[in-house]
């Protein structure tokens, strides 16, 4: 079962384009964002993935626009591990202000070694990590 992870987060002046809403590069800044501080949470910093050996890198990224976010607007970043299936995972982001979502995201992470910079199986310990929390 996966583990929801949020992160309050507010859009402040820099993140906003020329459009006068939040720029779509910030939004995925964003969804990296809740997920590092997801991995964080349960113990999981670049020094822990260095001493085991790989670490998860960014494969794939598709996020959807629902609602435009404006300067000062409270957002929830929500975010969890929806798939896995040997060196990839699939995670899931929402990006909700107040019950409403403005955004949606899904990104597929390959776990890769350090030392040959191959995809490898993702270890059953990270996995059950992300999935009983």
């Amino acid at each position: 079962m996966p583990v929801r992870f949020s992160l309050p987060i507010t859009a402040m002046p820099a993140d906003i384009d020329e459009l006068g809403h939040v720029s779509n590069l910030v939004y995925l800044r964003w969804i990296l964002d809740v997920a590092m501080a997801h991995s964080r949470s349960v113990g999981w910093d670049h020094p822990q993935y260095r001493a085991r050996g790989g670490v998860f890198v960014v494969r794939r990224h598709e996020i959807d626009y629902v609602m435009p976010v404006g300067e000062g607007d409270a957002l929830v970043a929500s975010t969890w591990v929806e798939s896995w299936r040997g060196a990839s995972c699939v995670r899931r982001t929402e990006l909700a202000r107040g019950e409403q979502v403005v955004a949606r995201g899904a990104t597929t992470w390959a776990f890769m070694s350090f030392a040959s910079g191959r995809p490898q199986r993702i270890p059953e310990d990270l996995v059950a990590i992300f999935t009983t929390g």
